[in-house]
């Protein structure tokens, strides 16, 4: 059978052989297959805490500092937010797509390709004796023109794509540490809780037991009964917001939901507090505030791009060409657009109008970390000077409960009047720890609005 390649004139082998070469080329190239399922299996299985306690010891991050993991040990606020930040699933997927925007800054700075173009014209009949031949190389300078620009704005695009996961670092971090000061003062609640449903359950049963004889009357009954049900709900409601923050923490390290984690007391300390200093410090510090910036220049950039589309098409061409009669040219062309009706102004106001947009929410942004640190310095400064008043008159009662507990056991004072005192301690002992997780997820909430450490 003859081959397709001997019936073809002589002539035509040579750009034949180079088109087929190219249509090989192209449909070589493939990329290899990734599955889902092992990331998937992966994440589900959890960190390996190993590693993840490795990275932490040289974790660099423009805020959070790198921490010394010991796992044998109770796990600090600190702790727990670097290993939310390097094992948090949610991160992990955000840290990849932000390797997009570095991509496309990569792309950036490349130099585009030229263009290659040959023709081929066979010569059918009359009295010339050769084919006609065509060479073209095209370079499109529009892409030269603009690579200093696109290149500074895919920068500041990728920039913005670093801070912007950065910043989301510092708030998954904040919120570990809050988490963890709430799963602290609960399973103080917790316990505080539990020991006022036993002493309520105790009491109901001893008026149960007085009631046949006429000792108690049945309103007192029905008094303890009414305040064993409550204590029973309210030791049940912090139980169930207690496990609803361990898993709640579980998921924000990427830990598998039965997971127990040990958790050190975080400590109590609050600095002096100043709105207006704390508020600058945000102004310097904040990953978010740098973003908006980064992301303002990437625009600044898109608009001097915009103003330069007014020449929206430069292409140069040169050609090698021999025709039928032998003769041979080697010549150029330049293509430009002339921007003569539309002039590339829709996309010069698209620009601008985004850039102002830009400028504006940057603004408001700033203006809310200010309402935000303003509103939380407050609330703890109240909250404070409750917990000061609460823990005084804690102190102050405890005597008088140890005297009436005393008075008791001589048969001086009767039972109901020293369960009533056992209870204002204990009512006490529980609002001081409400304030205690009150003022900690405020602390931590503080933190994250000021971006970075409350003081030097």
């Amino acid at each position: 059978m003859a081959r397709l390649s001997d019936q073809m004139p002589d002539g035509a082998r040579g750009p034949m052989t180079v088109i087929a070469l190219a249509a090989l080329l192209t449909a070589c190239a493939s990329a290899p297959s990734a599955p889902l399922a092992p990331d998937v299996d992966a994440t589900l299985r959890g960190p390996d805490l190993a590693a993840v306690t490795r990275e932490a010891a040289t974790f660099k991050h423009p805020v959070l500092k790198p921490v010394a993991i010991d796992l044998t040990r109770p796990l600090t606020p600190e702790a727990l937010g670097l290993i939310a930040v390097i094992a948090n699933p949610d991160l992990k997927a955000a840290r990849a797509k932000a390797k997009v925007a570095g991509a496309q800054a990569f792309d950036a700075g490349l130099l585009p390709d030229p263009v290659i173009t040959l023709g081929f014209d066979k010569l059918l009949s009359g009295p010339d004796m050769f084919n006609g031949l065509t060479a073209q190389i095209a370079q499109d300078l529009i892409a030269l023109r603009d690579r200093a620009v696109v290149r500074a704005r895919n920068q500041a695009t990728a920039r913005q794509a670093r801070l912007d996961i950065a910043w989301q670092e510092w708030q998954t971090a904040g919120q570990a540490r809050l988490l963890a000061g709430r799963i602290s003062a609960l399973t103080r609640i917790v316990a505080l809780d539990d020991a006022t449903r036993a002493a309520s359950d105790a009491m109901l049963q001893r008026v149960l037991a007085a009631a046949p004889r006429g000792d108690v009357k049945a309103d007192e009954v029905e008094t303890r009964r009414i305040a064993a049900i409550d204590a029973a709900d309210k030791a049940v409601t912090a139980r169930r917001d207690l496990d609803t923050a361990r898993h709640a923490l579980n998921a924000l390290l990427g830990l598998a939901p039965e997971t127990t984690v040990a958790i050190a007391p975080p400590t109590a300390e609050t600095p002096t507090l100043d709105a207006d200093a704390l508020f600058q410090r945000a102004r310097d510090q904040r990953l978010d505030l740098q973003a908006l910036q980064a992301g303002y220049a990437s625009q600044d950039a898109s608009v001097r791009k915009a103003v330069m589309d007014r020449f929206n098409s430069l292409q140069l061409t040169i050609s090698r060409t021999r025709d039928t009669a032998g003769n041979q040219t080697l010549g150029g062309q330049v293509a430009f657009g002339l921007p003569a009706w539309n002039a590339g102004r829709g996309g010069i106001a698209i620009a601008l109008a985004t850039r102002d947009q830009l400028r504006a929410e940057y603004a408001a942004r700033v203006f809310a970390t200010r309402a935000d640190i303003a509103e939380l310095v407050s609330q703890l400064t109240v909250e404070s000077a409750e917990r000061d008043r609460v823990s005084s008159q804690l102190a102050a009662l405890q005597p008088i409960v140890d005297a009436t507990e005393a008075a008791v056991a001589h048969g001086d004072v009767s039972l109901a009047a020293g369960a009533a005192a056992r209870q204002s301690v204990a009512d006490k002992a529980l609002l001081l720890a409400t304030l205690d997780q009150t003022m900690g997820e405020q602390r931590a909430a503080l933190l994250i609005a000021v971006g970075g450490p409350l003081k030097d």
